[in-house]
């Protein structure tokens, strides 16, 4: 099946007039600088199907309070109207029953669908009680045989671990590593030194850059600093204009680059619904507008979709066209380490791509080369 599209970006450039086609749910070739010939001709600006690294809920569903895997195929569902073609679902803070149980959901829908579902992000439970947020502290604790067991499997495709570094040494982060764990720090109150040992140790990302994390100051960079300081560290940030300020967000892109910094949504149960709350470990979570707080006030998780975010960045911050979808697609999944299949339209890749109008507004999605909408 071929294709001709006018506007195109296949994960990293902006392209013209560009023939693609696809064979057994695969990008099969790309030939830029082409005549649409016998192809169907595709109105709008192609691209590929976003990816989420953080998702802990979404289509009225919270993934912690219903661990199975009908929840993952609903949220998937759900965001893939929104344009999103592979998310993390994400589980946070928990007993060890959850979350091995939301593991093995994991592993059956990523079995199923490995470019949906590429894996599972753990954040938590070994993070730092000061920079909790929503997370329960009941359930914060130290790294386990048990836990350090669950995020080695091998079912679960990649696994993402966020932890506080000053609450997991070094050696346990390298040993996570050498396993194929991607680890981040996040809900952490760590000083820079801390942070720089964890970056040295083989961490590489910093969940949801501002929130949860000792801030850069003038005498102590803090964990903010730090992971904008390091070239090799990814950052994920929520442009949702609620948890971090705009002008932090630009200076942050600025600082990282599109190729380090990766749009994010920490999106819960309401995201891409209409539901008005969620239940977490037994409390009530009211979504207010464009927000989802305890009730003291608390951030917990966001509604924002990578449909809306994408609109933030590119026309709220001004940030260029190639640079705002970039850290949309092929950013996000070069820090899972599997750009050869999704997150790009390149040949090899999964056929999962989007058509968008001018204002970044979602108009048709595919899904394994099948039109879904």
């Amino acid at each position: 099946m071929g294709y001709f599209a006018s506007q195109f970006f296949d994960g990293y450039r902006l392209q013209s007039n560009v023939v693609f086609t696809v064979e057994d749910g695969c990008i099969a070739s790309v030939t830029p600088d082409a005549e649409p010939g016998q192809h169907d001709v595709l109105d709008g600006l192609i691209m590929p199907a976003m990816v989420d690294v953080q998702v802990n809920g979404g289509g009225g569903v919270q993934f912690n309070e219903a661990p199975v895997a009908d929840s993952l195929l609903q949220m998937s569902r759900a965001y893939l109207t929104t344009g999103t073609g592979s998310i993390m679902p994400t589980l946070i803070t928990d007993d060890i029953a959850v979350m091995s149980a939301g593991a093995d959901a994991i592993a059956e829908a990523h079995k199923a669908d490995p470019a949906a579902i590429p894996g599972v992000h753990f954040e938590g439970p070994h993070l730092s009680a000061a920079k909790k947020g929503m997370h329960s502290a009941a359930h914060i604790r130290p790294l386990s045989d048990d836990e350090f067991a669950l995020f080695t499997r091998k079912d679960l495709g990649r696994v993402l671990l966020t932890v506080a570094p000053e609450t997991v040494s070094p050696e346990d982060i390298t040993r996570l590593v050498e396993a194929g764990v991607i680890v981040s720090a996040g809900h952490t109150n760590a000083d820079a030194d801390t942070c720089f040992k964890a970056f040295d140790a083989g961490a590489t990302g910093a969940t949801h850059l501002y929130n949860a994390m000792s801030a850069l100051t003038s005498r102590e960079p803090g964990v903010v600093g730090s992971a904008l300081y390091r070239d090799d560290v990814y950052c994920g940030l929520i442009v949702d204009h609620q948890h971090v300020h705009p002008v932090s967000a630009t200076l942050a892109i600025r600082l990282k680059g599109d190729d380090k910094l990766m749009l994010v949504t920490d999106a819960m149960a309401p995201a891409a619904s209409d539901a008005d709350h969620f239940i977490y470990q037994g409390i009530k979570v009211l979504r207010q507008g464009p927000t989802l707080k305890l009730a003291d006030g608390t951030l917990a998780g966001s509604v924002l979709t990578m449909e809306e975010a994408i609109q933030h960045t590119r026309f709220d911050l001004n940030i260029a066209l190639e640079s705002t979808l970039k850290m949309a697609t092929s950013t996000p999944a070069n820090f899972l380490g599997l750009s050869s299949s999704i997150g790009t339209l390149q040949t090899g890749s999964q056929a999962n791509w989007i058509a968008v109008n001018d204002a970044l507004q979602v108009q048709r999605v595919w899904r394994n080369g099948v039109c879904m909408s």
